[in-house]
């Protein structure tokens, strides 16, 4: 009897395609694939589209001749993309694992020497893998609001710099970014309708990143720490703000100046830490002199005011 092929699996789903996409769910199940092959001790890569992950291996970059099987992950088993995995692995035992079976006529569906499906007609249901991927480790929930271009402030405003710097930064971060708009709109559902629904949102933030007036106050406001930057070259009314609440706010040197990554790192830093207690005690401080003042020009000043 023979020596039995050594078994190396290629593991491949709609994140290994260069035109496909990688998705939480394909992600997890790819996780929890390589998860169980490894704890079997099976021999495997996971490829990856170039343009999600720079590491590769990529789809092109392997050689099919190294390995003795092929397992798609997740996603429909449909399209051109699974049908050319069929051809090019032509050599390999294709196997499908947590698959959608939408068509059982489908050539790419009919590729595969075993389909393991998660659904399909005719088939009975089964969980989907994503659920059997590992526990994360936690990753703080930032929220992100940016002011938009400041006319009023001329030359002086640098918001587009600041914020092509910012992307750069955040997208480095082991983070899950949430999008935060203070611009309220009661017809729109990506929208919030009223204040305290923005609030709410705010409030489940571990952090915000903001160049925006309100989101440096809001943040403050319900106890939440804030990387903020003024875009406003020398600072303006973000970096007063920052004065009022004691809070530090970056400000830029120069028009051509961007946020300095190490003293962005620093405050990110600062206020996942003890930052996080200084934004509780800041939601806790007593209200501001403008109101007070504002009622006293009424009530005590107001038929001057008007003569004047």
């Amino acid at each position: 009897m023979g020596a039995r092929t050594p078994i190396r699996v290629v593991l491949a789903g709609w994140f290994s395609f260069r035109h496909g996409e990688a998705t939480a769910g394909d992600v997890g199940a790819a996780e929890a694939v390589s998860a169980a092959l490894g704890g079997h001790g099976i021999a495997h890569d996971v490829v990856w589209s170039p343009h999600f992950r720079s590491r590769g291996p990529t789809l092109e970059e392997v050689d099919p001749a190294a390995y003795s099987h092929l397992v798609f992950v997740c996603g429909p088993a449909s399209g051109e993309q699974v049908a050319d995995l069929h051809r090019r692995f032509a050599d390999c035992t294709r196997i499908a694992v947590g698959v959608s079976a939408v068509d059982p006529r489908d050539p790419a569906l009919l590729g595969f020497h075993l389909v393991l499906a998660r659904d399909g007609p005719g088939r009975d249901p089964r969980r989907d893998l994503a659920a059997d991927a590992a526990p994360p480790a936690p990753v703080p929930v930032v929220g992100v609001t940016a002011a938009p271009g400041q006319r009023e402030y001329g030359d002086r405003g640098a918001h587009s710099r600041a914020h092509r710097a910012l992307a750069r930064w955040l997208v480095a971060k082991d983070c899950a970014r949430v999008p935060l708009d203070t611009r309220l709109d009661a017809a729109d559902w990506l929208h919030c309708a009223r204040p305290a629904q923005f609030d709410a949102l705010v409030g489940r933030m571990d952090l915000v990143v903001t160049t925006r007036l309100h989101g440096l106050v809001l943040a403050l406001r319900n106890g939440v720490p804030a990387v903020t930057v003024d875009p406003v070259v020398g600072g303006a009314k973000v970096a007063a703000q920052g004065r009022v609440w004691d809070w530090p706010v970056l400000t830029l040197d120069g028009p051509e100046a961007e946020p300095d990554p190490d003293r962005l790192e620093r405050l990110w830093r600062w206020c996942l830490a003890e930052g996080r207690a200084q934004a509780r005690a800041r939601a806790h401080t007593p209200a501001g002199p403008l109101n007070g003042l504002l009622t006293e020009a009424l009530l005590d000043g107001v038929g001057g005011l008007r003569r004047r």
